[in-house]
């Protein structure tokens, strides 16, 4: 197992590598999966160093989790697990949000039955119910910190006030929330409130759903491929933001490095410009993939590039999710 640069996940968190894996596509979202390739894309991860796996309840109704098991319980006392509760996906396909303490409780219980551990490393509110208070949420999870089920608390898409509100409560060791160059709603209030309370930040889709690869990845036919219902990548929204790469495809000649690894390394870089833990989480099914994803760390792009990429987020077309109240930005 090679080493990789290491951040810790908030004041108390866990250690993890300062990239971790997203597994959420080998179950859903982004049309069919190679499973076989997919377990030795999860080996190819851990032999490079990765440690932080990152999974949920909703991903494929449990077929995630279940899916994760063999290989977690191969390296469990190596890897750092993360998975979540919150957020249902029903027979329907429609989504819908719980965070009442006895779904808290059960959610956890079958999570860890799924997942074949003693105890979640990182356990994450998936979505926020406004309607629940937090006191009642945060209280039932920090039961499971002191019933031994669970290590540390994180939160995903919450605001600023929610965060704060929540680590009043009980300490949180990561945010989980959408950050990239095409999306930086959370830096208003998220990511500032974060940083002030050393609360490490873990975003995901960080290459926004392999739009910032540049590489086309979506098959328009695929009815199990969830871009093709969302607004960045349809019609004209989609050309025009396929055209806003061109600084990056610009960089990345220069560096002789792919459009990839430097939306990525503007993410990576993101630690030092809050001053608080960013541990991105791209998710992939493919072993090179997983190389090309983690040689960002080893790239550092400079004023003259960072201050090329900076004016992007604010020309992307398209909304980021198409209801609002799932993300923070949308209940600030």
């Amino acid at each position: 197992m090679s080493t990789l640069r290491k951040l810790q996940l908030g004041t108390d968190g866990p250690v993890v590598s300062a990239q971790g894996f997203g597994a959420m596509g080998i179950s859903v979202a982004y049309g069919d999966t190679d499973l076989t390739e997919a377990r030795a894309t999860l080996e190819h991860a851990f032999e490079l160093g990765v440690t932080l796996f990152d999974t949920a309840d909703a991903y494929g109704f449990g077929d995630n989790e279940r899916f994760l098991a063999p290989f977690f319980a191969a390296h469990r006392d190596e890897l750092v697990i993360a998975t979540k509760f919150g957020l249902r996906r029903l027979e329907d396909g429609t989504l819908d949000i719980r965070n009442d303490p006895d779904y808290v409780r059960t959610s956890a219980d079958a999570s860890l039955q799924r997942l074949g551990v003693d105890e979640i490393d990182l356990y994450y509110m998936h979505r926020r119910d406004p309607e629940v208070p937090l006191e009642d949420m945060v209280g039932a999870m920090a039961e499971l910190v002191a019933a031994g089920k669970v290590k540390h608390l994180g939160l995903s898409e919450v605001t600023g006030d929610e965060l704060a509100a929540a680590h009043a409560i009980h300490p949180i060791a990561a945010v989980q929330s959408e950050w990239s160059l095409f999306s930086r709603d959370i830096e208003n209030q998220v990511v500032p409130t974060a940083a002030r309370l050393g609360i490490a930040m873990v975003p995901y889709s960080p290459l926004g759903r392999g739009l910032l690869t540049g590489v086309n990845q979506v098959d328009p036919n695929a009815a199990n491929d969830v871009r093709n219902t969302m607004a960045r990548f349809q019609g004209a929204n989609g050309e025009a933001n396929q055209a806003l790469l061109e600084p990056l495809r610009k960089i990345a000649a220069v560096r002789n490095t792919t459009v990839a690894q430097v939306a990525l390394a503007w993410v990576h870089q993101r630690t030092a410009v809050w001053q608080t833990s960013v541990v991105p989480i791209p998710g992939t099914r493919s072993r090179t993939r997983v190389e090309e994803n983690l040689k960002a760390l080893d790239l550092t792009l400079d004023d003259s590039e960072l201050a090329v990429l900076e004016p992007i987020a604010a020309e992307v077309t398209g909304a980021r999710w198409h209801d609002p109240s799932f993300i923070s930005s949308g209940r600030e």
